[in-house]
């Protein structure tokens, strides 16, 4: 098998692997990386899948991406970073719930979604230069902005933090947008057929109650943007 990581830098797809195959629906699929940066820069929470001692475990963290790379961090006695930086194996998904889809059946209710899927081995960063550029892009993910209005980490405060590196070379994206698929005898059902419509939309920012009171909110802060608001249309249905 061809190493997917040849792919990086080198084109605009992931390389394509059996574990990147799909087998289902293949035409939602994608290896874009374009698509695949797009869903990961927008996701706010990935959830880390591995195996350790006979067990698998998948678990919420945040993110940040750094072109070809992402970043994951946590304390130096995390178990999951430390298995990670040893040389377990490693897949990361991200997933962004656009609509909920009803159907006239049951059968097709679904969801319309876009999500990646990204596989690897995780390498621990123990440069402090790039652990500190991947410290200041987390807070970005969360915020855009806010690495340049907040203290920086000291240098004991990075030798207490655990950051790997998962390369984005071996993955795919899936993407469901459009309507309900239907059967042609249920379309005259009296039955409501559609989307929902989802987002996440951030409500009024609260201050901490020990703010000085000449410390004025930040712009990122007062405008903090929904994600995914403009998403869930009814473009090319079934897809």
């Amino acid at each position: 098998m061809p190493d997917p990581a040849d792919n990086r830098l080198v084109t605009d797809t992931l390389g394509l692997t059996d574990r990147t195959t799909l087998r289902r629906k293949k035409e939602r699929g994608s290896l874009d990386r374009d698509t695949v940066n797009a869903i990961l820069d927008e996701g706010l929470v990935c959830h880390v899948g591995f195996s350790v001692d006979a067990s698998t475990f998948v678990i919420p963290m945040v993110f940040a991406r750094i072109g070809d790379d992402l970043y994951l961090h946590g304390a130096t006695g995390n178990r999951m970073l430390r298995a990670l930086a040893d040389g377990v194996e490693v897949c990361v998904t991200v997933t962004l719930l656009d609509a909920l889809v009803l159907a006239r059946s049951a059968f097709h209710h679904s969801m319309n979604y876009r999500s990646v899927m990204v596989f690897g081995t995780a390498t621990r960063v123990n440069d402090d230069d790039e652990k500190y550029k991947a410290t200041m892009a987390l807070l970005d993910h969360i915020a855009p902005g806010r690495s340049v209005d907040t203290r920086p980490p000291r240098p004991d405060e990075l030798r207490a933090t655990l950051m790997v590196r998962v390369p984005i070379a071996e993955g795919s994206a899936k993407v469901r947008t459009g309507g309900p698929i239907e059967e042609p005898g249920d379309m005259d059902a009296p039955t409501w057929a559609g989307l929902i419509p989802l987002s996440i939309v951030s409500g009024p920012a609260v201050a901490d109650g020990t703010l000085a009171p000449e410390v004025e909110m930040p712009s990122y802060v007062r405008s903090y943007p929904a994600r995914g608001a403009t998403r869930g249309g009814t473009k090319e249905p079934g897809r």
